[in-house]
């Protein structure tokens, strides 16, 4: 592990020498590249200074322990323990900074929420997904945005489809993809018996366009008018937008915007992420495919999450984790999950890094 770090800090001086070099200063695209290259390595090298420090500070305690006697030989164990821990603590920490992160990770999301198996009851619990996830969104207080919807008329979604803007927003719902289970009795059932449901959750970041180009020639967009509330200027013109990718039959309508433009734009950057997440769900199967891990797959044909209604109980089947609070879990009270899900995925990444 030392060795990789020692890479670390020797790219990181050279980086700092770069800087200050006049022809790269007066590149500005050089010298920004790389000062987020400095930036993402910073908290790693000053945590591998730090830990050089104390092993120092460290020997030259032992060595003094041994000189010693009486009671400046003791304060000097003493002194031995509290560095030995602040030592191993410095290395869990740099262990944790060499998992590679996610270049994502900072972007904000596109969620799309699917009714599964249940008829109706699997449209309210797509609701009731949406409405946790919106809590959610909110407590942090990032911008959800709700983009479209196809509701079941009895309070419920087929489908509805989400932005949540806000830094870091994709490190956090990353973890919510996949099928989602609900056990409780619904409003319609007249013999008090549980019924089963699901509904499918989809998050894709929202990506530049470097990532993925779309040609315009592949592109059908239709201006329609926009349903629902929206004032006169919403009825008055055709401001909702459809936009089909012909190669692939995706097709989305927006109209959560005033005008025609803004929807169109909302649209393409939807048909954009959702060929993105195709084209690396085929890169992870050829490359994961013996990877066993549902830690942050989003593995669709997987039951991620259990919310029982009777028991009171949610529980999380890719970590084993269950609340007994499932009314403010439903509220939007989700951290507990993510937070776990998201150190079971930096230990297994850590553990691929050590293997390898």
């Amino acid at each position: 592990m030392l060795d990789k770090i020692k890479q670390v800090v020797t790219r990181y001086d050279e980086i700092e020498r770069q800087m200050t070099d006049p022809a790269v200063l007066a590149d500005h695209v050089k010298l920004t590249d790389l000062a987020q290259e400095r930036s993402e390595m910073q908290e790693l090298v000053e945590a591998y200074r730090e830990y050089a420090r104390v092993a120092q500070e460290l020997a030259d305690t032992r060595e003094m322990a041994e000189l010693e006697e009486g009671e400046l030989a003791e304060l000097a164990e003493a002194e031995i323990g509290a560095l030995e821990s602040r030592l191993e603590s410095l290395e869990l920490e740099m262990r944790r900074l060499l998992v590679p992160k996610d270049p994502r990770d900072e972007r904000n999301v596109f969620v799309e929420i699917r009714a599964g198996a249940g008829g109706d009851e699997a449209g309210i619990f797509a609701a009731d997904l949406l409405r946790m996830y919106m809590r959610y969104a909110e407590g942090r207080n990032w911008k959800p945005t709700i983009l479209e919807e196809n509701s079941t008329g009895v309070g419920g979604y087929k489908e509805v489809i989400f932005s949540v803007k806000g830094k870091g927003a994709y490190s956090r719902f990353k973890y919510e993809s996949g099928v989602h289970r609900v056990q409780r009795v619904p409003q319609t059932e007249s013999q008090g018996r549980i019924h089963t449901s699901t509904a499918t959750v989809a998050v894709m970041p929202e990506i530049d366009e470097v990532d993925i180009t779309i040609d315009p020639k592949d592109l059908e967009i239709t201006a329609t008018f926009s349903s629902g509330p929206g004032g006169q200027h919403m009825q008055k013109n055709a401001t909702a937008a459809r936009i089909v990718h012909i190669p692939s039959g995706l097709a989305v309508k927006i109209q959560s915007e005033r005008s025609l433009t803004q929807n169109k734009q909302l649209g393409i950057a939807i048909i954009q992420a959702r060929l993105q997440e195709i084209e690396e769900e085929k890169q992870h199967t050829a490359v994961a495919a013996n990877r066993k891990s549902q830690v942050g797959t989003g593995d669709r044909s997987e039951k991620i999450r259990t919310y029982n209604y009777p028991q009171g109980r949610v529980t999380d089947h890719r970590i084993g984790l269950s609340s007994y609070n499932l009314p403010a879990v439903i509220d939007g009270d989700i951290d507990q999950f993510i937070d776990a899900l998201t150190i079971a995925d930096e230990a297994e990444k850590l553990a691929a890094l050590n293997d390898g």
